[in-house]
């Protein structure tokens, strides 16, 4: 199965590479899904370089160098970045763009770049850029000034439409009829988290991509914010991290992959890491389905595992991705369920291999849904064929 899954990766990979220049500035990148997502994505960027050392590592290198091309001198990055051609009239509705004419998004997405960096290409505390980009960050974002970062729409946290953002923005979350109006009145703020937190907010603590900023800052040998991560977010009663919203103080006690995702840090304390695992991932009637995990908790009203009325725009409220699966299949690894881990591994590759790269999976059925051909979903060749050193680095171990 290995050998097959590492052809269809490497073919995707390879069908789906830019390259070009802008203004004078050389780009290439990844396209997540030629078809359907045809600029460079900040996150999908990172994770696509983690899989490309497998087969060219040096672009890898150039993946996550043209992110930093795109870095404004103040060190901030977009979540999406038009290095082709500028966006439709439609479009500028509901991207996070000043104008037509703006070379990236005014927003963020959960910023991993230096631990894709420690992973696939060297130490990223040797690129100033990357410290440079992790300044703005802690400028702009780091609000209460505990290393955690807040976000101004649910979009900033990669995870676009998850139920856990209802209660937040309401008719304005992400794919509802109210969204644009989110958009421009975040536009008008320039999106800008502090003036959008005094303006009534709402602004948002949410845990996966603090988990990745978590990680980011490890690779760069900054301090650690898993304590601040446990002592903000982590919810004794449920067992679960449940993200904080400002103001008001609000806790959506939703149960989606994102409050599991603290098992990827290689410093979260091993009881909570436990409890994450055995009340929550590992159960039949929540997580653990046949294509595991799902984006949302079989056992939440709000699952919706794909097809159906209205499926289309609600990706995030069932459907298993490749990303937040490996994330989790780290913390399983790191506290010793390695028979599980493996048999996660084998129930996606099956996927994978019988449905291609899709974008997400049906977590009953194993049906490839959403765009073909999408990159980070060669994400499968870490779980199923993990690199020894590489996967000491995604635990905190030692390097050999």
């Amino acid at each position: 199965m290995n050998q097959q899954l590492t052809a269809l990766a490497g073919h995707v990979l390879r069908a789906s590479w830019a390259e070009g220049e802008r203004d004078g500035v050389p780009y290439a990148y990844t396209r997540p899904s030629p078809s359907r997502y045809p600029w460079q994505w900040y996150w999908d960027s990172c994770f696509a370089a983690i899989v490309w050392r497998r087969f060219a590592p040096e672009r890898s290198r150039a993946e996550l160098e043209t992110l930093l091309r795109a870095c404004r001198p103040d060190g901030f990055v977009g979540h999406v970045i038009f290095w082709d051609h500028a966006i439709s009239f439609r479009r500028r509705l509901y991207y996070n763009v000043a104008s037509r004419s703006a070379p990236m998004t005014g927003t963020i997405q959960p910023p991993l770049l230096a631990w894709a960096w420690r992973i696939a290409v060297g130490d990223p505390a040797a690129e100033p850029r990357i410290a440079h980009h992790h300044e703005w960050l802690v400028a702009n974002r780091d609000l209460d000034r505990d290393g955690l970062l807040w976000l101004v729409q649910p979009d900033e946290s990669g995870l676009d439409s998850s139920p856990k953002f209802d209660p937040v923005w309401g008719r304005r979350a992400h794919a509802r009829l109210g969204f644009p109006l989110l958009v421009a009145r975040n536009r008008r703020f320039g999106w800008d988290a502090r003036r959008i937190r005094d303006a009534g907010g709402p602004v948002l603590c949410e845990v996966s991509t603090n988990v990745l900023w978590g990680l980011a800052r490890l690779a760069m040998g900054e301090p650690s914010i898993t304590p601040a991560l446990v002592d903000r977010l982590w919810d004794e009663r449920t067992g679960l991290f449940l993200d904080e919203a400002q103001p008001g103080g609000l806790r959506p006690a939703v149960e989606t992959w994102a409050a599991l995702a603290p098992l990827a840090l290689p410093d979260l304390p091993e009881a909570i890491g436990r409890r994450l695992c055995e009340q929550h991932l590992l159960d039949p009637r929540r997580f653990w389905l046949p294509v595991p995990p799902p984006s949302v908790s079989a056992a939440e009203r709000t699952f919706v595992p794909g097809r159906g009325r209205g499926w289309k725009r609600l990706y995030w409220r069932g459907p298993t991705w490749l990303n937040a699966a490996w994330m989790l299949w780290i913390g399983l690894v790191r506290l010793g369920y390695r028979a599980e881990a493996e048999e996660m591994a084998r129930r996606l590759g099956d996927a994978v291999l019988s449905q291609g790269l899709r974008e997400y999976y049906h977590p009953r059925t194993g049906e490839g849904l959403g765009a073909a051909d999408f990159a980070w979903t060669s994400l499968i060749l870490e779980m199923a064929e993990p690199v020894k050193s590489a996967t000491r680095s995604y635990l905190g171990e030692p390097q050999p």
